[in-house]
């Protein structure tokens, strides 16, 4: 009788292990698939990026070539003149003008929108609020456009001639020609667009915060306040810098909103009062329609110029969030 028993428990073992051995085989292949996936989609995707990279270099080439100017310095923006003169220095720097103020004004909202949700405001409250800040990123930009063509320009022009009248002395207030369809103007326009962007990441990487930090904290009696920064903050720091910068991708390749806000206007200003000015993807949605076939070569090179500088910026973002993975 034993003996039987004993047979019949090797035989199960033994089957149980064949079973075991089975299984984790499965497994380890399909470990092994996942990361053949993971590494080919990681491949198609650099593919994908250097495909978009040589193209734009390919179909820039005759226009620079056929270009008078220097086109990184160059202001002026004519390349359907003969010869053609075109350059980038002022789409360029309205770009990215246009974003770091947008993202100066979105960046510290965002974070405390984050930490009222998070940690201040009531259970059903805060998911009121997630889910209407989280709706304003399914806002279409040329809602923000007709928004702000027809009602928020006219605000604007009130407010720069305040900040005109009373901080003209510092230089970025200054100039005479104050007017509502400014860089300003466009900057708060990208600045609501990118808040939900911001606000939603980073309200994600707040819940993350491990629960024991929060309690110990607590226990040595610290107030809300410095839980949030002794615990809170530290913690999230990666996750913040990396939601600013998700943002501020999405504020330099705005064309829709910025095209119909911004009133076109020559030179480089730092006044970013001045009625007028430009960037590089308003440019291109702008001018598209009636360019030439040098300006089409034209408006693709200064495509090349926002790719790369999306991808320094991203670069830059993935080099500071490096510096801080001890606290992720």
């Amino acid at each position: 009788m034993t003996s039987e028993i004993d047979v019949g428990s090797r035989a199960g073992v033994k089957g149980g292990g064949d079973i075991a051995g089975r299984r984790i085989g499965t497994g380890r292949r399909g470990d092994q698939v996942f990361a053949l996936s993971a590494r080919a989609s990681g491949i198609l995707l650099l593919a994908i990026m250097a495909a978009i990279g040589v193209f734009l270099v390919w179909r820039a080439i005759p226009a620079l070539q056929a270009n008078e100017a220097n086109f990184l310095t160059e202001e002026e923006w004519n390349p359907n003149a003969t010869p053609p003169v075109f350059g980038i220095a002022q789409l360029a720097f309205g770009t990215l003008m246009s974003s770091f103020l947008a993202l100066l004004m979105a960046t510290p909202v965002a974070i405390g929108i984050a930490l009222f949700i998070s940690f201040y405001a009531p259970r059903r409250l805060a998911a009121g609020l997630g889910y209407l800040v989280d709706l304003l990123a399914a806002v279409p930009s040329i809602v923000y456009g007709l928004w702000g063509l027809h009602y928020f320009n006219t605000k604007m022009d009130d407010v720069g001639r305040f900040l005109n009248e009373y901080f003209g002395w510092i230089p970025l207030f200054g100039g005479d020609s104050v007017g509502g369809r400014s860089l300003l103007t466009a900057s708060v326009i990208l600045a609501i667009m990118i808040l939900p962007i911001i606000s939603s990441i980073t309200r994600e990487v707040f819940l993350q915060v491990p629960n024991a930090n929060v309690e110990a904290a607590l226990a040595l009696g610290a107030t809300r306040w410095e839980v949030i920064k002794l615990a809170v903050l530290p913690f999230g720091r990666s996750g913040m810098i990396s939601a600013a910068m998700l943002g501020l991708g999405r504020a330099l390749g705005e064309t829709i909103a910025v095209a119909m806000v911004l009133s076109t206007a020559a030179g480089i200003s730092i006044h970013i009062l001045k009625d007028g000015g430009n960037t590089i993807a308003a440019n291109i949605a702008n001018s598209f329609a009636e360019a030439g076939e040098t300006g089409r070569g034209a408006l693709i090179a200064s495509g090349l110029v926002l790719f790369v500088i999306t991808l320094v910026v991203n670069m830059t973002a993935r080099a500071i969030v490096a510096r801080r993975k001890e606290f992720v």
